[in-house]
């Protein structure tokens, strides 16, 4: 499934000594590095074992197989950054595409982050990713999701059967309710407070009271206003920020875009670790109780 190529390689401990060459204790910490180019990737614990990423992936395409999930047709991915310190794996599944109209694409995908310099834990999710802009659809129900530490092992199964109950979602009635969103009318001064609520929400360090962050607040409701003309208005015949309602739908996709679209670093990659914390956000921004009350 995944291209074992560029992860065959394994990493090992190693001493640390001083600028000097003076040892340092083990009790202090010791050193991880690629045994093959002698690449450092991090300083860990003496008690730290790690475990190889060709290990590891197996037990995620085990995972896969044994899920029931329709692979035909099938996208893998594998990236690898920060010289190997870190992994992340994708798999899209066209055979269990979803329509939210007769344009509006929805792509179940896959999701497995791993690492050796602990900065991220054997994770993985089953989502939905929208093709028109590539935004992560989160869900606010976590479809398939496992977390655990890098040194445990998997539970194979329990894993697979995760990743299965989330197909079988997927593949009912689970779009459903992105259907409801996507005709649910929502007033711009409702998106205003939601936002200002949940993902724009600040303390001011006068007041000690929440307040808004401006800039935040400012960029979700100019995307908000975008979707809305593009999706429920006239695209680019209707004129910028005429429209003041929407629906629940386009504040979702301004939620999305946020959360999917950081600035992209010198690699030319996205700050895959700002995602990973602004998806989070989104998650609990839909759990929220003003979130739920616009949803009723």
């Amino acid at each position: 499934m995944f291209n074992h190529d560029v992860i065959d390689f394994n990493v090992e401990k190693f001493h640390l000594n001083t600028e000097e060459g003076y040892p340092i204790s083990p009790e202090v910490g010791v050193g991880i590095r690629r045994s093959d180019n002698k690449a450092p990737l991090a300083i860990v614990s003496e008690a730290y074992e790690p475990v190889q990423y060709l290990d590891v992936v197996a037990g995620v395409e085990e995972a896969l197989d044994m899920s029931g999930v329709d692979l035909t047709g099938a996208e893998f991915e594998t990236n690898v950054f920060a010289d190997g310190a870190k992994l992340e794996l994708r798999a899209k599944f066209p055979a269990h595409v979803m329509y939210l109209d007769q344009q509006d694409k929805v792509i179940p995908e896959f999701c497995f982050r791993t690492s050796h310099n602990r900065t991220w834990a054997n994770n993985g999710m089953m989502g939905l990713w929208r093709s028109k802009c590539w935004n992560t659809l989160v869900s606010g129900d976590k479809l398939a999701y496992v977390y655990g530490r890098h040194t445990k092992n998997f539970n194979i199964p329990a894993f697979a059967g995760k990743i299965k109950n989330a197909g079988k979602y997927l593949a009912s009635g689970g779009i459903t309710q992105m259907r409801d969103w996507y005709q649910k009318e929502i007033s711009r001064n409702a998106t205003i407070d939601l936002f200002t609520k949940t993902l724009a929400k600040r303390t001011d360090n006068v007041t000690r009271k929440p307040v808004a962050n401006k800039v935040m607040l400012s960029n979700l409701m100019k995307i908000f206003d975008e979707e809305n003309r593009h999706l429920h208005g006239r695209s680019l015949y209707e004129k910028y920020a005429t429209r003041n309602d929407g629906t629940l739908w386009t504040a979702y996709q301004a939620a999305t875009h946020w959360s999917s679209h950081d600035k992209v670093n010198s690699s030319g990659r996205p700050s895959h670790s700002t995602i990973t914390g602004r998806e989070d956000k989104v998650r609990k921004m839909l759990q929220s109780e003003q979130w739920l009350a616009l949803a009723a």
